[in-house]
C-alpha cells in the first residue's frame, strides 16, 4: 500500500509540473493544415513560448474570465513572428469554400503577423504592402508540397518575401498574382491592441485578409510565438503508430522563423 501511495503520489507530482509547464511556459501545438506552408508542414509539433507576451484569460485552459488586458507582457508581437492565438468568437459565410464557418475560442491557429498596431496593411495584385512600401519579392525554386492528409502532390511557386523591417521568410503563390480573390484588398489600418496576420501559404490560408470572417486578432487572444519544432512526421496525427516510420528527421529541432 506504501508503494501505491508513493507511485500515486510521483504521478501526481508529474502531472501538476507538466500542467504548470503547459499553463505558463511552452505549450505544445500541432500543425493541422497547409496554411502556413513551406515554413511549417502538417505534422509538425511545435512549443509555443507562453510567457513571451504575458498572460491572458486565453492563457489559462478552462479558466473563467478573471481579467482583462494581459499581465507580464513585456514583449510584444514583432513584424514577422508566427504567433499562435484564439480566433474571435463569429459565424459567418467563408469566402473560399461557400460554407459556414464556426470560429471557436476552443481552438488555436497559427499565422504570421504582418501588420502591428497602428499599420496599414494592403495586398495589391498579391503583393503585400505595410504602411505604403511593398514587400521585396524574389523568386526561388517552385515547392513540392506533399499532403499527407490525402496523399496529393502539388508544385506550387515560391517566393522569398522581405518585410520593411529587414525580416525574410518562404511564401507559396499558387495562383499568378492579382488572380485569386485575396489578392487584392482595400488599405486596412490596424486598430490599437490588434494584430494583422497572414498565412505563408497565401491562396490556402483564411486569415486578416477575410475581415468577415477572422479580422484583426486582438491583443489577449494571443498565447505566444512559435518558437521549435520538437517532432515532426508524414503521419496523420490519429495514426500514432504511423508517426515514428514517417518521422521527418530533418525538421526536429528546427527554429521556426
Amino acid at each position: 500500500m506504501d508503494r501505491l501511495i508513493k507511485e500515486l503520489k510521483g504521478t501526481l507530482g508529474a502531472l501538476f509540473i507538466a500542467i504548470i509547464i503547459r499553463t505558463f511556459l511552452f505549450q505544445p501545438f500541432v500543425i493541422p493544415s497547409a496554411s502556413m506552408y513551406p515554413t511549417l508542414m502538417i505534422g509538425d509539433f511545435l512549443f509555443v513560448s507562453k510567457f513571451s507576451y504575458g498572460y491572458s484569460n486565453y492563457s489559462f485552459p478552462f479558466a473563467p474570465p478573471l481579467f482583462e488586458g494581459r499581465l507580464l507582457d513585456n514583449d510584444k508581437p514583432t513584424l514577422g513572428q508566427v504567433a499562435v492565438f484564439r480566433a474571435p468568437v463569429g459565424k459567418t459565410e467563408s469566402l473560399l469554400k461557400r460554407m459556414t464557418i464556426y470560429y471557436d475560442e476552443s481552438l488555436d491557429y497559427i499565422k504570421r503577423v504582418v501588420g502591428l498596431p497602428g499599420d496599414k496593411v494592403q495586398v495589391k495584385d498579391g503583393i503585400l504592402h505595410i504602411n505604403g512600401v511593398a514587400c521585396k519579392l524574389e523568386k526561388l525554386d517552385d515547392y513540392t508540397l506533399r499532403d499527407p492528409r490525402d496523399s496529393s502532390v502539388k508544385v506550387i511557386p515560391r517566393y522569398r518575401e522581405t518585410l520593411p523591417n529587414g525580416k525574410a521568410h518562404e511564401i507559396l503563390m499558387q495562383y499568378p498574382f492579382g488572380v485569386h480573390p485575396a489578392d487584392n484588398t482595400p488599405e486596412y489600418t490596424v486598430p490599437a491592441g490588434h494584430y494583422f496576420v497572414m498565412g505563408d501559404n497565401r491562396h490556402n490560408s483564411q486569415d486578416s485578409r477575410y475581415m468577415k470572417e477572422l479580422g484583426f486578432i486582438p491583443e489577449d487572444h494571443l498565447l505566444g510565438p512559435a518558437r521549435i519544432l520538437f517532432f515532426s512526421t508524414d503521419a496523420r496525427w490519429y495514426d500514432v503508430l504511423a508517426w515514428i516510420p514517417g518521422i521527418r528527421v530533418n525538421r526536429i529541432l528546427k527554429v521556426i522563423e
